[in-house]
């Protein structure tokens, strides 16, 4: 553990950390030494014990419950626990999982964390596109192959259509990272073939990254919503989309081989 000081920390400030994939050891050390210094935690649903587990017994640990399709909270009534607790001088750490710039909601925290004339900053952490790459033994872009990266959110209100600049998306120069990805696996896949995408192009899918039960499974755009279907279970999982996944795909044993099946054959 590394020592607490609080010469960036004072009492009634906040800090945005990212707590990254889940794996306690991709925590920079700036974020260790945070949690560590905190005097209340509010974490999200994707935070694991393990992560908490670093911080001191002295802390409260306040659970906001942030999940796809499960909110315990709305975010208007995270925005104001956290100033709350920094207006009556708490040191607070606002802890979310990966990335909190990465479709971590950081922008109203730190608006409403402003408004009401409290020090806040962002301590940024390692987000989960990242994570799934390195678990792959994968690069997420390839010189003359893939020379672009975009990352996608595919959360969308429940029976709604998911709006993206599909035309755009379609880039068979660069790597796709959609991010809560499983449930709306269909739309992708049909979106980005109607666009010009190759049904062929590789996709790898991911679950858990970075965790001891990460799944991962390999297959193509065209057999993406089958795939989405049966090969993952209930985890956050990271739909990865190009051609530089095809480095990938050779070594890689995907759990439909483990069962001694192929998605062709389902």
């Amino acid at each position: 553990m590394i020592a607490p000081h609080h010469d960036d920390f004072p009492e009634g400030s906040v800090w945005l950390v990212g707590a990254g994939p889940g794996d306690p050891e991709l925590l920079t050390r700036k974020a260790e030494r945070l949690i560590a210094s905190a005097s209340v935690i509010f974490h999200d649903a994707l935070v694991g014990p393990e992560v908490l587990a670093l911080a001191p017994r002295r802390s409260r640990k306040v659970y906001v419950g942030k999940r796809s399709g499960r909110h315990s909270k709305e975010q208007k009534a995270i925005d104001a626990l956290i100033v709350e607790a920094a207006l009556a001088g708490e040191r607070v750490v606002r802890l979310k999982g990966g990335d909190p710039s990465i479709f971590g909601r950081s922008t109203e925290e730190l608006d409403a964390c402003r408004a009401a004339g409290v020090a806040v900053r962002v301590c940024p952490g390692v987000t989960a596109a990242s994570a799934a790459a390195a678990g792959l033994g994968a690069s997420l872009t390839l010189r003359g192959l893939a020379r672009k990266l975009t990352f996608v959110t595919a959360h969308a209100r429940a029976g709604e259509e998911l709006v993206l600049d599909w035309e755009r998306l379609a880039d068979p120069e660069a790597t796709l990272a959609v991010y809560m990805g499983k449930a709306a696996a269909g739309q992708v896949s049909a979106r980005l073939i109607e666009a010009g995408l190759p049904a062929t192009t590789p996709v790898a899918l991911v679950e858990n990254a970075s965790l001891p039960q990460e799944r991962t499974f390999h297959t193509q755009l065209s057999l993406l919503p089958l795939a989405a279907r049966t090969a993952l279970g209930d985890g956050p999982a990271l739909l990865l989309i190009g051609e530089a996944l095809r480095q990938s795909e050779a070594p890689a044993v995907s759990l439909a081989a483990q069962r001694g099946t192929s998605l062709q054959e389902l």
